[in-house]
């Protein structure tokens, strides 16, 4: 880190602090790794601001002696600046860390570099960052934990893909009494006749399967608790999905019928370009583009 690097980022902590202040926000989202002072934040972040720490999944985050201080996990991906923010947003917005209507102002940058960046954000105030205001509760009847889950395993395949070639996905998370009307198995199932415990998809062990099963045309289906009922699985919705953005192809016309036709969530991994998007209510509520290969260092921005 070079010292303009880091005079730079210096002065943009202290304006983040200003903006906070001036608009009353109900926070600062910020990568740890990308803060050159955490100190010097928080003197900057007066209460009852809070200060939601984002790090990556594995890494030691610092641990402040600050009662405002949330922390904030997510995938080690490759993503645009404003990709970060609008994958932490969503991850904030499902653990509660930040609702409907909430102003906040975040930080981010390019990979391995300090901080170089603040937005001001409104959770539900712009279409393209996440149009949850207006919709229920994202998780009535889904574990928080399963859908960052499976938003964590769509990223990593939007960023691996699978054997290094991209690869496309249809993950659909809901009550399995309204989503068994609407499905059919053309393949053999290849969760069928495992235990529960044995094809939860909060299991570690589930992570490289899904990934090997993604190849497979159809949709994984999804209990709220998490349990994995089938994959390769075709969607007969009743109707169609609202407003589907040109361009996008069965996968994305299904994601949207399906939550149409369901209270249920799908999340995407466009195979064409590595886009994840989320749908909600036969609508696409937000998308996370993948950034252009970069140097493995990922989302240390």
């Amino acid at each position: 880190m070079s010292s303009s690097e880091l005079h730079a980022a210096r002065a943009i902590v202290t304006c983040a602090g200003s903006i906070a202040r001036q608009i009353d926000a109900r926070a600062v989202m910020v990568y740890a790794a990308a803060l050159p002072d955490l100190q010097e934040l928080l003197e900057q972040v007066p209460p009852p601001i809070r200060l939601i720490l984002i790090h990556a999944y594995g890494e030691a985050p610092p641990d402040p002696d600050d009662e405002r201080v949330r922390h904030l996990e997510v995938p080690r991906v490759q993503l645009t600046r404003m990709d970060q923010i609008k994958m932490a947003t969503v991850l904030g917005f499902s653990q509660r860390l930040l609702d409907g209507g909430d102003s906040f102002v975040a930080l981010s940058g390019v990979a391995g570099k300090p901080v170089d960046t603040v937005m001001v954000m409104r959770v539900g105030a712009e279409y393209e960052l996440f149009q949850t205001v207006g919709q229920p509760k994202i998780i009535e009847h889904v574990r928080r934990v399963v859908f960052q889950r499976v938003l964590s395993i769509a990223l990593e395949l939007a960023n691996e893909g699978r054997e290094g070639k991209p690869t496309g996905a249809l993950f659909v998370i809901g009550s399995i009494r309204e989503l068994r009307k609407y499905t059919e198995q053309h393949i053999i199932n290849p969760f069928r006749g495992y235990l529960e415990r044995e094809r939860n998809i909060l299991d570690d062990r589930m992570r490289n399967t899904v990934k090997e099963f993604a190849s497979i045309d159809g949709a994984f289906i999804i209990k709220g608790n998490g349990v994995i009922v089938s994959a390769g699985t075709t969607l007969r919705p009743d109707i169609g999905g609202q407003d589907l953005p040109q361009g996008l192809g069965a996968r994305h016309a299904s994601a949207a019928a399906i939550t149409a036709s369901t209270r249920s969530i799908a999340i995407t991994v466009s195979e064409s370009t590595g886009a994840v998007r989320l749908w909600r209510r036969g609508r696409m509520i937000t998308e996370i583009e993948k950034a252009p290969r970069a140097p493995l260092n990922s989302i240390n921005a």
